[in-house]
């Protein structure tokens, strides 16, 4: 196999193959041979057909296949060999080819820029931190108290009101007629929380245990059933308990149903997960700056192949402005992946198929119920898997970058980090809205220059 560079400007290159076509006999004969192991002709004993035979029969498409391997190897040989980094598939032109002769072709080449990468030493990134105050942490507490409240029997001289939990069974008709599912024993509630059907708490305020009324209530839009979907119900309800909620004590023995070790373990708890909370946000705010100042301090440039594809992906982006010039933006993208990626690979960072399946344990985790549906999901979904592996190297390489930055320390308040979050979500939006306008304006004018 001979490879020579037929021609190179800017990041296009092309490349001149020509393989021997002795090379390719070779290749024809060893897959010929293969094949009187596999073919199966009538008046032959199976791998006992002579290959003079099998090649009269079937040679051209067994050309055909020795062919495109043979395109496939020395297009990945010529590009190793010449040791180029690539952006995207090559295109591949046929210039002679035929039994009995040689093979020559041209692949086309999108290359990848050499990236210099810059020091970020420079860079000065805002490294945040939450202060959560007592007050919040009392707050939270007082809604966990209220959230996890236990319940006891209520006495059976007193009405049902509304916060009391009401233990009944019901046999429901519509129409007049039962269905399946409606019946139901000991089925539990907390009047006001409206968790069974709309408007049926309210109608078991006032009941006491052993009492029975009729419920009537509608049945879910969605109902899994279509015949019985939004239809009016009447339930005949027969009331088994009402108890009223026991207000929890905030103390080491509510904090240990919690899982904390006690009050104080607890109260660490509720910080690091308010911290969290609003750190997740701002960490968006130390990325984007990093971002900005990647971008602004390389010049790369993209591959034509690269902005093409992008574009298109934009289009079918919803996520997309789609008023922004999608060749800027394309550009943008493509940009700041082409150093991160560079970044990541020189500085060997990776991701471990280990870190994947955590990534992917957390998801289930996030979902009770569907654990079997999200599994199967990345099973079926290889690319999904790759969104995440990607996804994961990005974050690694930005934590990269700060840990080489020059950080800005910043403690908040939680009044601080909504202002702060809430001016950057509008700043965004404010960008967006001038570019949609600037859109606009561009459209006008072409209009008007039409029109002339």
């Amino acid at each position: 196999m001979k490879v020579q560079i037929q021609s190179k400007k800017g990041l296009q290159t092309t490349l001149s193959i020509n393989v021997d076509k002795v090379e390719i006999k070779k290749k024809l004969d060893s897959r010929l041979i293969e094949l009187q192991n596999q073919i199966d002709l009538k008046g032959f004993r199976k791998g006992k057909v002579p290959a003079k035979v099998i090649k009269n029969q079937f040679g051209k498409a067994i050309y055909g296949e020795v062919i495109d391997k043979i395109l496939k190897e020395s297009t990945s040989k010529a590009i190793q060999e010449k040791k180029l980094k690539i952006a995207g598939q090559p295109k591949i032109d046929l210039k002679t080819f035929g039994e009995g002769k040689d093979l020559n072709f041209e692949i086309k080449l999108d290359l990848l820029p050499d990236i210099k990468l810059q020091s970020f030493n420079k860079f000065k990134v805002s490294d945040f931190s939450i202060k959560v105050d007592k007050k919040e942490v009392d707050e939270r507490l007082d809604s966990l108290a209220k959230e996890y409240k236990s319940f006891e029997d209520k006495p059976s001289s007193l009405k049902s009101v509304m916060g009391d939990q009401i233990i009944f069974d019901y046999d429901a008709t519509v129409d007049g007629k039962e269905f399946e599912g409606s019946k139901g024993k000991g089925v539990t509630i907390e009047l006001g929380k409206d968790l069974f059907l709309k408007d049926f708490d309210k109608q078991l305020i006032g009941l006491k245990k052993d009492d029975k009324k009729n419920v009537t209530a509608f049945l879910p839009q969605n109902h899994p059933k279509k015949d019985l979907a939004n239809k009016k119900t009447i339930f005949k309800c027969e009331i088994k308990n009402v108890k009223s909620a026991i207000k929890n004590k905030i103390n080491d023995e509510f904090a240990k149903k919690l899982g904390a070790k006690d009050l104080s373990d607890l109260s660490i708890k509720i910080k690091d997960q308010v911290s969290s909370q609003y750190l997740s946000a701002l960490n968006s705010i130390s990325k984007q700056e990093i971002l900005d100042q990647l971008e602004n301090s390389h010049k790369v440039e993209i591959p034509k192949n690269l902005l093409e594809n992008e574009i298109k992906s934009l289009s079918n982006d919803p996520n997309s402005n789609k008023k922004e010039n999608p060749s800027k933006e394309a550009s943008k993208r493509i940009k700041l992946g082409l150093i991160l990626n560079e970044c990541g690979h020189v500085n060997n960072i990776k991701v471990t198929q280990d870190e994947i399946k955590n990534e992917i344990q957390k998801q289930v985790k996030s979902m009770p119920g569907q654990e079997k549906f999200v599994y199967e999901y990345y099973q079926k979904n290889p690319s999904a898997t790759q969104h995440i592996q990607s996804l994961m190297f990005e974050e690694k390489v930005i934590k990269f970058i700060k840990s080489k930055s020059s950080l800005i320390k910043k403690e908040l308040s939680i009044k601080e980090a909504e202002k702060i979050i809430t001016n950057f979500n509008e700043s965004k939006k404010s960008k967006i809205s001038v570019q949609d306008k600037k859109q606009e304006s561009k459209s006008k004018k072409s209009k008007k220059i039409s029109k002339k």
